[in-house]
């Protein structure tokens, strides 16, 4: 794409997708290019392609293709993208009890990573194929 010149919305949102660090997305991350429903429609066009994985209400994740079984997953772990979504978001994340209980040792059982402590309210649900988040509130450390 670097010579063709890029023509539609989709393929200006599908370039900054691929330039981009990040792997979770938000509406508000191209609102310069286009409206809020043309942007919309642009990402689940993307998501249609299997450029995209959605992962909650507005929120995007990049995709790529399992080399196990050929089906289109995200590019990190749920746990990753989850806790980049919620400081997406604009909430603090810190480890959950789980955690925090495995690393002082206190138990052998290994946390999952589906259970984030959050500081804030959230009500979203976060994951993909039937296997979401959970959250705990986040005590003051």
């Amino acid at each position: 794409m670097t010579q063709k010149r890029l023509k539609t919305l989709e393929d200006k949102v599908s370039y900054r997708i691929t330039r981009s660090k990040q792997n979770v997305f938000v509406r508000e991350d191209f609102e310069d290019l286009g409206g809020y429903d043309q942007v919309g429609r642009a990402l689940r066009q993307l998501a249609r392609s299997n450029a995209l994985v959605k992962i909650g209400y507005g929120l995007y994740a990049k995709a790529k293709q399992s080399s196990l079984s050929g089906k289109t997953v995200p590019v990190k772990p749920l746990p990753d993208l989850a806790k980049e979504a919620v400081e997406r978001l604009g909430l603090t994340v810190y480890p959950s009890q789980l955690e925090r209980d495995y690393n002082a040792g206190r138990t052998t059982q290994v946390p999952t990573g589906r259970r984030i402590a959050v500081k804030g309210r959230i009500s979203r649900r976060i994951g993909y194929n039937d296997a979401y988040v959970s959250y705990e509130r986040a005590t003051d450390r």
